[in-house]
């Protein structure tokens, strides 16, 4: 196994605001306090009230024993309770696990927590009530990337994922995928954990603490009541000072805007950092109206309404996706979170909440970003003499058409380059003389001469294409490449589903994902399996 190293700028549609964060040798002042190499945040105390760091300590152990956490688990949350940091990352719940970056963050935060000396905590985000986001994964086939869909009953949609039951069509979706994945620990342990009976949350929970066993990860799932009392102050600010947060991120918004940024999360006048459970168990964007009144959905509340729900119902209240870190890092001792490319974005925003409400910003950190390139494909770009950029950088007909021109035979290539050659030579004297003799004449020239380069250009496509007709293998080789490493011109650890590389290579890849999350390498790397 080895692997290469690129600048995180090779990968596409990255925001302006993620490339100057991961290209900054210092920190992107006033927007974060780290950059992808710093170490600082390791050396930094970290105080929890310590009533709260006792009850966290109280539910974490009860929720993970319930996973089926092992010693090491357990023993690092004995050392949360007695003062250890705690190194954060986190993902919405999904389908058999998710895509592979789900595996990179928690690899990720393991290492980070290794190296500061540190807990590793995975912080899933139950909350979220987007079903549509959750309830599917793609596993590639011989020649597609397949989606597996969970239906579920109408009304499910708006109510917290983590709470979901998978319910009976579970059973047709998990013979679908015993048929991708193929006999596997990972396929028994999805098979153990994704049951009809459980939600979400429950199966999530499951087969990530089997996949991290003996590692020490320890699972979160923050959306219970208890939870929610011990965050409430976050929550109790976000009711009371919404006025004032809101000015501090409308002008953090401008401030962004006016350096050439993009604010990731709009933020509009009399919007708010808050969700509320209705009556129906429907997770609603709390709005601010005038005077004392608050909207969620039809119903009306006042501010006392909402803070006298925080007392009798905390789990009926949540935090936004800017809120959410604050709120996680008010329970949680965090020295650094690890996050992707969008909720480090995300991050330059939520800063001023972490200084109005924490007074202190913690330190975030990019997760692993790479691509598993398995020994078939590895075969196949070396044979062409390709590199992982070349695929991100090209389109498939792009790709094929260079490679059906590599394999015109020498003497094609050579007729063409003189035919090319000569066309431009004699070109180049007929238009300088034509320019001469009138410059409107000249430039008509110009013109048809580039009408005559394209063709010439017409003529050496047709060649290629007529290659890659007679050697069929090359276009199937550039459509495997693709499906393995950018399908659908989707990066690989967002499109393919995580079980698939665990069911080839065995659970231990998890362990060797950490390896590879060290800091030498903060771009995007290939990992050559």
């Amino acid at each position: 196994m080895h692997t290469e190293c690129y600048p995180i700028s090779i990968l596409p549609r990255l925001s302006r605001l993620f490339l100057a964060y991961a290209e900054h040798r210092e920190p992107l002042a006033p927007y974060y306090t780290a950059t992808p190499w710093s170490r600082d945040w390791a050396k930094r105390q970290v105080t929890v009230d310590s009533t709260v760091r006792a009850g966290i300590a109280d539910l974490l152990e009860e929720q993970n024993r319930g996973f089926g956490a092992g010693a090491e688990t357990l023993a690092n949350i004995a050392r949360l309770r007695e003062g250890a940091p705690a190194v954060v990352t986190g993902q919405q719940v999904t389908l058999f696990g998710g895509p592979l970056f789900t595996l990179l963050k928690a690899a990720t935060a393991i290492r980070k927590a290794r190296e500061a000396n540190a807990v590793p905590v995975f912080w899933m985000a139950t909350e979220d009530h987007d079903l549509d986001e959750a309830d599917h994964v793609s596993f590639p086939t011989k020649h597609e990337l397949l989606k597996l869909k969970l239906a579920h009953e109408e009304g499910s949609t708006a109510k917290p994922v983590g709470g979901v039951k998978l319910g009976s069509g579970i059973s047709a979706v998990l013979e679908e995928a015993a048929g991708l994945l193929g006999p596997s620990d990972v396929l028994d342990a999805i098979e153990a954990s994704y049951t009809p009976d459980a939600t979400y949350a429950e199966a999530f929970g499951k087969l990530l603490t089997k996949i991290f066993a003996g590692t020490g990860l320890v699972l979160i799932d923050a959306a219970s009541r208890g939870f929610h009392a011990l965050g409430a102050p976050v929550l109790r600010a976000g009711i009371e000072r919404a006025a004032e947060l809101e000015t501090a991120l409308l002008e953090r918004g401008k401030q962004l805007e006016a350096e050439g940024y993009a604010a990731q999360v709009l933020v509009t006048p009399n919007s708010s950092l808050l969700f509320l459970i209705d009556e129906n168990g429907m997770r609603l964007a709390l709005k601010r109206r005038e005077g004392d009144v608050w909207t969620a959905g039809k119903k009306s509340y006042t501010t006392a309404e909402l803070l006298a729900i925080l007392v009798a119902e905390p789990e009926r209240l949540s935090p936004n996706a800017l809120l959410r870190p604050v709120f996680q890092d008010f329970i949680l001792p965090t020295a650094a979170y690890i996050g992707g490319p969008a909720e480090i974005a995300y991050f330059a925003q939520s800063q001023v909440l972490y200084e109005k409400i924490l007074g202190r910003t913690t330190a975030v950190l990019p997760r692993l970003s790479a691509t598993l390139v398995e020994p078939a494909i590895a075969d196949v770009m070396k044979q062409h003499q390709l590199s992982v950029d070349d695929i991100l950088h090209q389109r498939p007909e792009e790709l094929a058409g260079r490679l059906g021109a590599r394999a015109i035979p020498i003497e094609g290539k050579q007729k063409l380059a003189a035919a090319g050659n000569a066309l431009d030579a004699e070109l180049n004297e007929v238009t300088g003389w034509m320019t001469k003799l009138d410059a409107s004449l000249g430039k008509s020239a110009g013109v048809a001469a580039s009408k005559m380069r394209y063709q010439m250009n017409r003529l050496r496509r047709l060649a290629a294409n007529f290659q890659l007709q007679k050697e069929a293998s090359l276009r199937k080789h550039v459509d495997a490449m693709y499906l393995a490493i950018y399908p659908d011109q989707h990066l690989q650890e967002r499109a393919v589903g995580a079980a698939v590389f665990l069911a080839k290579y065995g659970m231990e890849l998890a362990a060797e994902l950490v390896e590879h999350a060290a800091q030498e390498c903060p771009g995007h790397r290939a990992i050559y399996l």
